[in-house]
């Protein structure tokens, strides 16, 4: 008995041992598939520039600016107003005019959690165990009609991230977001494609998605323009003077003045 018990718990490590092997060899052909982690490492500053077309004839044009270690702002152009989500590495922020509100506002914690996300420049498999997350792989797929490999990514605040890989090419094809906001559980999908090189690195020039459990609601985003290592300023992501307490508009007033 106590040998039979044995063999179980070995073949338990076992198992294990593969899995965890099998998904950090999947991570590390995502990233060699991608460009290496030295050509991720050497890009700085990323900017994207599409067009949104949410059905129905309706477009907007989309942009996003990335800057190491974890800048974002995030734009939508419609009918000559601009909406705006940013984070400057420690605080998100927004505009959202559409609704007669032009004024900037802080971000609550639940509404951020996309613009975090997207505010990891190399995604959240580079460097996953650094960064907190947890990466398992949960064997094939399909994804319509095709086959895939399939991630599972448990991030540090809980939230899952599920990747579909091509398993000739490694590349993501689709992702899906899992959030616990709340109470509730908020599912989203996105399909990737029409990847091309930037600065030696692939990236998706065609995203499309939205609600899991709708897909009628579903937009595409197709990026006509994306640029690496421009010169981008800290101030493209700051917080607004009129969002800062008191006292640090008076600090910046004075510094200014000197």
């Amino acid at each position: 008995m106590r040998n039979y018990t044995i063999v179980l718990i070995a073949a338990f490590t076992l198992s294990v041992t593969v899995s965890a092997q099998t998904a950090d060899e999947l991570v590390q052909k995502n990233i060699e598939a991608k460009g290496g982690i030295e050509k991720l490492k050497a890009i700085k500053t990323v900017r994207l520039t599409g067009k949104l077309d949410g059905g129905g004839g309706f477009t907007a044009v989309v942009g996003q600016e990335n800057k190491r270690p974890n800048q974002v702002r995030e734009t939508l152009i419609l009918q000559g107003m601009t909406q705006v989500q940013a984070f400057d590495g420690s605080t998100a922020w927004e505009i959202r005019p559409f609704g007669g509100r032009k004024d900037p506002q802080l971000m609550g914690d639940d509404d951020v959690r996309d613009l975090l996300i997207d505010s990891d420049l190399d995604g959240p498999l580079v460097d996953y165990k650094a960064k907190g997350h947890q990466v398992e792989y949960l064997g094939h797929d399909v994804v319509d009609g095709d086959d895939a490999l399939r991630l599972k990514v448990t991030l540090k605040n809980g939230d899952i991230i599920y990747y579909y890989l091509d398993p000739d090419t490694f590349l993501e094809i689709r992702t899906e977001r899992r959030e616990f906001v709340r109470g509730a559980v908020h599912d989203s999908v996105a399909d990737l494609g029409s990847y091309k090189p930037v600065a030696g690195v692939m990236f998706p020039f065609s995203v499309n998605g939205g609600p899991k459990d709708d897909p009628t609601q579903w937009q595409s985003v197709t990026y006509e323009k994306i640029e690496a290592n421009l010169p981008l300023q800290d101030s493209d992501f700051a917080v607004p003077v009129s969002l800062k307490p008191a006292s640090l508009k008076e600090t910046n007033k004075d510094a200014a003045s000197k």
